[in-house]
Parts: C-alpha cells; sequence; structure tokens
C-alpha cells in the first residue's frame, strides 16, 4: 500500500477564525453518549434536558442543533469562541485531520481555502495526523 501523501506532516494553527463553527454552510456536529454525558456535566444539566434543548436526530445518529445562521448552538460568535471547549466533541477535537480532508492533495487544499490554519503554523506529524483522522470518520 503506498504511503499518504501526506507522509512528511501537514502544518496548522487555529486562528480562532470560527470556520469551522459557523455557518453559512449547513452541517452536523456528531456526538455520542459519552460526549453528550460530558457535556451535560460540564453544564449542569440533565441530560435528558442537554437533548432537548441542544441536539437533534438525524437518522439513527444524533447531532448538535445549529443556530439560525448555520453556527454550532455552542459557539459564541462575538467572543469567537467555544463555550464548550474543554468538552467538545471528538469532531471539533480532530479538525481540520478528518479522513475527508486528507484523502487527496487537493481536498487538503480545498480545506487550506476555508480555513486561514491549515496549511500554516505548527507543524504536524505523521503519527499525529493518523491518530486525528482515526478518531471520528468525516
Amino acid at each position: 500500500m503506498p504511503e499518504p501523501w501526506y507522509r512528511a506532516g501537514l502544518r496548522f494553527s487555529c486562528t480562532r477564525c470560527g470556520a469551522c463553527c459557523a455557518g453559512p454552510q449547513e452541517g452536523y456536529v456528531w456526538v455520542n453518549a459519552e460526549e453528550l454525558d460530558q457535556i451535560a456535566q460540564q453544564l449542569g444539566v440533565p441530560r435528558e434536558e442537554l437533548e432537548r434543548r441542544y441536539v437533534c436526530k438525524v437518522g439513527i445518529r444524533r447531532s448538535l442543533r445549529l443556530k439560525p445562521n448555520n453556527d454550532c448552538v455552542f459557539y459564541d460568535g462575538t467572543e469567537k469562541r467555544c463555550t464548550i471547549y474543554g468538552v467538545r466533541p471528538r469532531q471539533c477535537r480532530s479538525w481540520p485531520f478528518w479522513e475527508s480532508n486528507v484523502r487527496t492533495e487537493e481536498s487538503w487544499r480545498d480545506t487550506c481555502a476555508v480555513c486561514p490554519g491549515a496549511g500554516h503554523g505548527n507543524f504536524v506529524p505523521y503519527d499525529e495526523i493518523v491518530r486525528q483522522v482515526s478518531t471520528i470518520r468525516i
């Protein structure tokens, strides 16, 4: 099997721009039971209340709700920050190293076009990219 094109590593530093958390595109922030428990604990609400207020079902999966402008329900656009950052879902923790973003050099270039931190800043070694990609399949 050939080595991935990103074998030499990639660069990424979060610029806190919010592009991965905010509209205009619609999307999903997939969450599992463990993540929901952690978010509920962080917010100090019962899990059932968290799900009722902040989660929607998509088929058999769950996603955090989006605001009308397609921002994540936990993204504070004024402060440009995640209000649950310490317990953010694995999908958020692994951005931009999703399989769909690093599948090809072209898909990485597309990611760099929408994320000003992708392709710049800190060096991320191959092993860390592989670890992030294996966190969740997006």
